[in-house]
């Protein structure tokens, strides 16, 4: 055996270091990324502790992935692109929906807003956007005043969103909560207070250690 080979044999792992070498990528993936899963399953699910979950919102069950809507923000890009524990800082997002934006849609996007400043210095956590079919032309001419920090999305073209079926705009106007993962996970209408709307959110981002 040449001193080449020998050394080439002596640079390649063995199948036990191998193994070793995988549990530690496991085990460090568990330690970035378990508890916040953890606590995302533990939510949505009740489980150990179904007692203490008072969420005041509807729940979305199973939740829907954010792509199912087909939705595009401001620059043409599929909504989805934002969300997933890739990205550095993930947002939670609220996302108000109406197929024709009147008073009662207009109240609920009034009351997102207003949840979004009473978060206070958790307020950059959660973005705010909406989805209306039509807009009346009042509305639309006091929309760079009274909400222009709020994202107007669109349908991509040629394709149709699947709404959950407890929240389609079709139905009544109403305010999605999308969760950092990319997940539709509750939802709310115009039978639901601020005060509840916020206690929710305070909750999920304090279970979440992602967003």
């Amino acid at each position: 055996m040449t001193d080449t080979t020998a050394e080439l044999q002596e640079a390649e792992p063995t199948p036990e270091q191998v193994r070793r070498g995988r549990r530690t990528a496991l085990l460090l993936f568990a330690i970035g990324f378990g508890p916040m899963i953890f606590a995302t399953i533990m939510y949505y699910t009740g489980w150990l502790h179904p007692e203490t979950r008072s969420n005041h919102g509807e729940l979305i069950q199973p939740a829907v992935p954010v792509a199912e809507l087909h939705l595009l923000d401001g620059d043409g890009t599929p909504l989805e692109s934002r969300f997933g524990p890739q990205l550095q800082e993930p947002k939670w997002l609220l996302i108000v929906t109406a197929r024709t934006c009147g008073a009662d849609c207009e109240e609920l996007l009034y009351l997102s807003r207003q949840v979004n400043i009473a978060l206070g210095k958790h307020a950059n956590r959660v973005g705010r956007a909406a989805w209306l079919g039509e807009v009346p032309p009042a509305l639309q001419q006091r929309w760079g005043t009274d909400y222009r920090s709020m994202e107007r999305l669109q349908v991509a073209p040629g394709t149709t969103p699947s709404w959950p079926p407890q929240a389609d705009p079709a139905d009544a106007p109403g305010i999605l909560v999308v969760d950092p993962f990319g997940n539709v996970m509750m939802h709310y209408d115009n039978g639901h207070t601020g005060k509840e709307m916020l206690e929710d959110l305070k909750h999920l981002m304090k279970l979440s250690q992602i967003g």
